[in-house]
């Protein structure tokens, strides 16, 4: 199970995802922004990518990678839009989490995607 977190100003390497394990905290919400996160769910093994754009004081990071359902992420930001598109044959499923909101959407079959935003 991938579990997975982007800081924006926290430079890792040369990505900005850093792995956690399940149940490890994660940042609380603070003066830069809020706890965006995002629990990938479905038929477990199927493969999608992802596109996070990740919005925080006015400047946009991109994230782009493959990931395999389960998957959960936790970004620091105002806002984020996301495209996800299923690489294999299963049911896609996304849970998007900010403050007290929650979004839940749902995709199947290779080559569906899946388009959100939440600010």
């Amino acid at each position: 199970m991938q579990h997975t977190t982007a800081c924006l100003g926290v430079v890792l390497g040369a990505s900005m995802l850093v792995s956690l394990p399940l149940g490890a905290d994660t940042m609380e919400e603070d003066a830069m922004g809020q706890q965006i996160q995002i629990e990938v769910s479905g038929t477990p093994g199927v493969v999608f990518s992802a596109e996070w754009r990740v919005t925080q004081d006015g400047e946009t990071q991109t994230y782009q990678e493959e990931g395999q359902v389960p998957a959960d992420y936790a970004f620091e930001g105002d806002a984020i839009q996301a495209s996800i598109e299923v690489l294999s044959e299963g049911r896609l499923d996304i849970t998007v989490q900010k403050g007290g909101n929650r979004s839940r959407s749902s995709t199947q079959g290779k080559g569906s995607t899946l388009n959100f935003a939440v600010r």
